[in-house]
């Protein structure tokens, strides 16, 4: 063959294939335009250096594997439509005289060809953009940056290498197809359709058994840790039990509709449900897919939209007061010495402190089983009771310190406590409370309200307050604690936050201040304790990146997968339009008109697109009880936001889906009309 026959074959079959080609080579080359704006902004020096800056970059470090693993996923998976649609045409080659090597041969220079194409325009654009998302970045972050242009070449080198990794990848699996079909097979693939898939009743009930069980998880679980642990295992269970349902439990659904007669004998839904039994099983796959896809949509940009926007609240919740001291010490003579350091820091600059918050802490951390809390590391160690979600961290403070923080006038004997749990439904429903090796205390009653001091915020594991009659009670529970080990030995410290009223530049200042006197405290007596000191705005610039991190990457994978379930449905909508333009043919020829043939479509197609949308807002709404969960554990509180968020999304999710139904509907229409024309 002459030099240059490929090529030129090659360029013909994508130009005049050009409806299915065009999208697959636009998801393409939007694929690595956003993997490279996400590698360019985790190694962009302008971000580094701004405040936060460090910090957004981690965030987006993580987006990377998340993208280009789905950037495979999704690539093979729209190529896969491709491919079903081109099998014809190369079946048709081998008809002609072509063998296999020269079909692989075409396909080579068909997968050079997009491959350039994509990594040209998206990388193109990739740095023609990558300035307009720095500048999104430095203005999330409130700083000013400058207009210089850069591109990233180690950006540039991990964006080519994974992307020809995954056109290799594509290339691979269609000469294996090619291969391993004969000509016949691949000349008529496109009109084989689909056999019902057996075994669709235990498959189906398999389905509502996974997702039950997924949604139980998500509406029962309370403890923060089992959270954490248990999330994963229902997202897997509930895209198990989607893709079930939607291939099996759908043919299923369509037996059931054909045994009822009254329902099944009208013509728009004779044609529907027979038309959707047998294409189900890779119907269902893409529509669960949709599926799948559009409620991570819903759940990612809810989840990160409220903490991005409840951020202050959070950080708030991490940091209660804009200074914070702990000082890990039982002498009083100590603790006087950092309060006095603080007064003279404060009298240096001219400023009052407001809003005090101290208080005495012994800080342990045990396992609870019924009416005992285990203390010994070994047995802990072991997890010997129920695990997980029994393990708490035990604040003990004199009630003296409650009372005056919280305004009340609670009176304790020796062996009284009051309790109060954080971030759990869990409540202590026994008259007594064995501390093993310290004792035992009569529980008078669980109050409903402490004040949060931010370390209880940082941890998963939720926070059990006991308050004890008084200081003494903590003094003698430390001494008679009988085991020492350096990871669970009791902690006495001091808790004293405050505001100020100054900017929060000169708070930061003044708490760098403070953390120096203390410092020279420390290097003067080897004796003095250690005391941590934390400042709301030192700090605030770093907390804020992180969630403006996690917006902007929920922003981005949201906008990759809404593309995915885009494209996904206009592949579906094709495909099924060719598949489709013959049988409505044929339905012309005996006797059908065109009215009723068009209404049996309406139905089939608002059928098939909307059931993925109802099961997304259904998987989202059991979703919410566990996502209000983990919020607690960044410190967000506020139900009412992330209520109002996740339906202001869902509103807005559902318009866009409506508008592509409208566009990729319409592509549907246009092919099987023509094949009603030509009939």
């Amino acid at each position: 063959m002459k030099t240059g026959f490929y090529p030129r074959l090659a360029w013909t079959g994508i130009r005049k294939n050009k409806r299915i080609y065009l999208p697959y080579l636009a998801a393409c080359i939007v694929m690595v335009l956003i993997f490279y704006i996400i590698c360019f902004l985790s190694e962009d020096q302008t971000v580094q250096e701004i405040n936060g800056g460090a910090t957004m970059q981690m965030m987006l470090s993580l987006g990377t594997g998340v993208m280009g693993f789905f950037a495979l996923l999704f690539l093979f998976y729209t190529n896969s439509f491709l491919m079903k649609r081109r099998k014809k045409e190369f079946g048709l080659y081998h008809i002609l005289g072509m063998g296999k090597k020269n079909v692989a041969a075409v396909l080579v220079w068909e997968s050079l060809l997009v491959s350039l194409i994509a990594l040209t325009a998206g990388l193109a654009s990739g740095i023609l953009f990558s300035k307009l998302g720095e500048l999104v970045m430095v203005n999330m972050l409130e700083e000013v940056g400058d207009f210089s242009f850069s591109v990233e070449p180690k950006a540039v080198l991990v964006t080519l290498c994974l992307f020809l990794a995954i056109f290799f990848l594509i290339l691979l699996s269609g000469v294996w197809q090619v291969y391993r079909s004969d000509p016949i097979e691949l000349l008529h693939s496109e009109s084989a359709g689909e056999k019902p898939p057996k075994g669709n009743w235990l498959a189906a009930l398999l389905g509502i058994g996974l997702l039950g069980g997924a949604y139980w998880i998500a509406v029962t679980i309370q403890e923060p840790v089992s959270v954490m642990i248990w999330f994963f295992v229902a997202v897997a269970m509930v895209i198990g039990a989607t893709y079930l349902l939607f291939c099996s439990g759908s043919v299923v659904l369509c037996r059931i509709l054909q045994a009822k007669k009254t329902y099944y004998y009208k013509t728009s839904h004779f044609i529907s449900v027979s038309s959707m039994r047998y294409r189900m099983k890779r119907n269902g796959a893409g529509l669960a897919s949709i599926c799948i896809l559009s409620t991570m949509v819903l759940v990612m940009m809810s989840a990160t939209s409220c903490l991005f926007l409840g951020s202050e609240e959070s950080m708030r919740a991490r940091y209660p007061r804009d200074v914070v001291l702990d000082t890990y010490s039982a002498e009083e003579q100590k603790i006087q010495q950092v309060h006095q350091t603080v007064d003279t820091v404060l009298k240096d600059y001219g400023e009052e402190k407001e809003d005090v918050l101290s208080y005495r802490i012994l800080d342990l951390t045990g396992l609870f089983a019924e009416n005992q809390v285990i203390l010994d590391p070994e047995e802990y160690r072991k997890f010997t009771y129920s695990g997980y979600d029994d393990v708490r961290q035990i604040m003990m403070i004199p009630v003296e310190d409650y009372n005056e923080i919280m305004g009340e006038e609670e009176v304790l004997e020796p062996d009284e406590v009051l309790v109060y749990n954080t971030k759990s439904e869990f409540r202590y429903d026994y008259e007594q409370l064995n501390l093993q090796g310290p004792g035992t205390w009569k529980i008078k009653k669980q109050v409903k309200a402490f004040v949060n001091n931010g370390v209880d915020s940082m941890q998963i594991i939720p926070t059990t307050y006991l308050f004890v009659s008084d200081f003494g009670v903590l003094e003698q529970i430390y001494e008679q604690f009988p085991y020492r080990d350096e990871s669970f030995e009791p902690k006495f410290h001091d808790y004293y936050g405050f505001d100020l009223t100054c900017e929060e530049e000169s708070q930061a200042e003044i708490a760098q201040t403070i953390y120096d006197s203390i410092t020279d405290l420390q290097i003067g007596d080897s004796s003095f304790p250690t005391v941590e000191v934390e400042s709301a705005a030192k700090e605030r610039m770093d907390f804020y990146a992180m969630y403006a991190g996690m917006f902007l990457l929920g922003i981005i994978l949201g906008v990759v997968f809404l593309m995915g379930t885009v494209l996904i449905m206009y592949y579906k909508q094709v495909t099924e339009g060719y598949e489709d333009q013959g049988r409505f043919a044929i339905l012309l020829r005996v006797g059908m008109t065109k009215e009723q043939i068009k209404k049996s479509i309406r139905s089939q197609v608002l059928t098939v697109f909307f059931l993925p949308l109802a099961a997304a807002e259904i998987h989202t709404g059991f979703a919410f009880p566990i996502m209000h969960k983990i919020l607690l554990l960044f410190g967000l509180t506020n139900l009412k936001l992330l209520l109002a968020i996740m339906a202001g999304t869902f509103l807005l999710f559902a318009a866009f889906y409506v508008i592509m139904y409208l566009v990729t509907s319409g592509a549907y229409y246009r092919i099987v009309s023509k094949g009603k024309e030509e009939a």
